[in-house]
This record gives C-alpha cells, structure tokens and sequence, in this order.
C-alpha cells in the first residue's frame, strides 16, 4: 500500500467546502483543515503509486476550488 500526504491550496473562503468534499473520496483516509501556506493537508492510500496518481489527478484535483495540490509520498528509511 502506498501512503501520501497531499497539500491543498484553496480558492479564497473554499478551504471548508474543498475539505468536506475531499475527505469523502475513497483513498483518503483524512482530510483536516490547516493553516499556513496551505488550506487542507489529506492523507491517502492506494495500492501502487500509479493507482496514488490517478487518484490525486482524477479525483482530488476535481474538487471545485482547489487551485494546487502537491503530493508528498510516505516512505519508510
């Protein structure tokens, strides 16, 4: 299984709206709210990274409102 954090910046008065909506599609295991130079931080899972890809760019990215993501991939050292 394949885990990553994805930061979320939001359209302006979104971040609410875009965490609610992202923390209902399958693969995220949490979606909060944060502060700083991102709105929502998400934690995910899928089975192989491309299933990681396919869900961050077909998924989350659909989201209305959300203006950029970046995709930060757990690995264990």
């Amino acid at each position: 299984m394949v885990q990553a954090y994805i930061l979320i910046q939001t359209e302006v008065g979104k971040s609410a709206s875009v965490t609610e909506a992202v923390s209902g599609i399958s693969g995220v295991t949490l979606a909060e709210d944060v502060t700083g130079p991102y709105d929502c931080i998400a934690r995910v899972e899928a089975p192989t990274v491309d299933d990681l890809g396919k869900l961050v760019i077909a998924r989350i990215q659909e989201v209305p409102g959300i203006t950029r993501t970046l995709t930060c991939t757990v690995v264990h050292v």
